[in-house]
């Protein structure tokens, strides 16, 4: 998710150097490295969260319950391929047809997915140590918040 909410996706055909292919290759490297960092930052998150909440559970327990709630993020990428079915090439150039209120549609598309796959983490949360929902929410509240913010300031929003 965070490839391809990146600035750098909407500029990649500004430069005469890249082509499809390499945009192909560029994403599939880049998301492997996002995913497994994220996996384990987040995880460590996920497993900082839960433990000012009381939590005994293990950092593998904390990576694993944050592995299937990105599963919605996973089904995201359904997104991908239709908005480059509309938009094209736009899609990884500056300004073009994916500026307007079309391209608003998809990155709620998005923002409904991560909201999805936070959903979930607070429910594994909740079921994994056998928590009320006020302390399950606690506990994912650091690991919700941080890459939120990250996100917004790569939008420019902070």
């Amino acid at each position: 998710m965070g490839v391809r909410a990146c600035r750098t996706r909407g500029r990649l055909l500004d430069d005469p150097e890249y082509d499809g292919l390499l945009i192909a290759v560029w994403a599939i490297i880049a998301g492997g490295i996002h995913g497994i960092a994220t996996y384990f930052i987040v995880g460590g998150l996920v497993y900082f969260g839960a433990s000012l909440a009381g939590s005994l559970g293990s950092y593998r327990r904390s990576r694993h319950v944050l592995g299937f709630a990105a599963v919605p993020l996973a089904v995201s990428l359904i997104v991908w391929p239709v908005r480059v079915a509309v938009f094209g090439e736009d899609a990884f150039r500056s300004g073009g047809t994916d500026a307007g209120a079309a391209n608003g549609i998809f990155e709620v598309l998005e923002i409904g997915f991560l909201v999805w796959a936070l959903a979930l983490l607070a429910l594994g949360t909740r079921t994994v140590h056998g928590w009320n929902w006020p302390r399950a929410l606690a506990a994912t509240a650091l690991p919700a918040v941080i890459p939120a913010l990250a996100l917004a300031r790569a939008h420019g929003l902070v």
